[in-house]
């Protein structure tokens, strides 16, 4: 069964099994559930940049989210990375980002100077493209779900009609 990106954002759904359950990004942290691409240490520092670009991405399960969908098929990603015309497999971007990210320890000045382009020493996809798809990864595992809308006093809707027409 096929899922598109809203549907799964919307139910807050991600396909990691802890047995036959499907868990949220946030569930399958709160469980324990092993990462599949990432190693701890990348982990650490996903979990980092994330929570400093969208408060509350740790807690949702960014890592989770980023790792489940990298270790799933290409059709069901939700990444914004498939989006954005990058040629798969993904997961060397993420861990690439994340090795040149882990080489410095001021997280506020270094994504300040990854949206800049100005990281000295990086070794790693473009930095500012890294912050973007990062800084979106956090924004849908955080804001991308009812519960997301509802915590910025938004009503939930799946599609938004325009009051006009686009053309108008």
């Amino acid at each position: 069964m096929s899922h598109s990106r809203r549907d799964i954002l919307k139910q807050g759904a991600l396909f990691a099994f802890a047995g036959a359950r499907l868990l949220t990004p946030a569930q399958a942290r709160s469980a324990g559930v092993p990462h599949r691409i990432f190693t701890p240490d990348q982990v650490r520092t996903l979990e980092s940049l994330g929570e400093a670009l969208v408060p509350g991405s740790k807690k949702a399960g960014l890592a989770h989210f980023i790792d489940i969908q990298l270790s799933g098929p290409l059709a069901n990603s939700l990444l914004m990375l498939k989006y954005l015309g990058i040629n798969p497999p993904f997961a060397p971007f993420y861990q690439s980002g994340l090795a040149a990210a882990a080489r410095h320890s001021d997280v506020p000045s270094l994504l300040q100077a990854m949206a800049k382009d100005a990281v000295p020493d990086w070794n790693g996809p473009p930095a500012p493209l890294f912050y973007f798809v990062l800084r979106n990864d956090a924004i849908d595992v955080v804001y991308g779900t009812p519960e997301g809308y509802q915590s910025l006093g938004v009503p939930y809707m799946a599609h938004i009609a325009p009051p006009s027409g686009w053309g108008a």
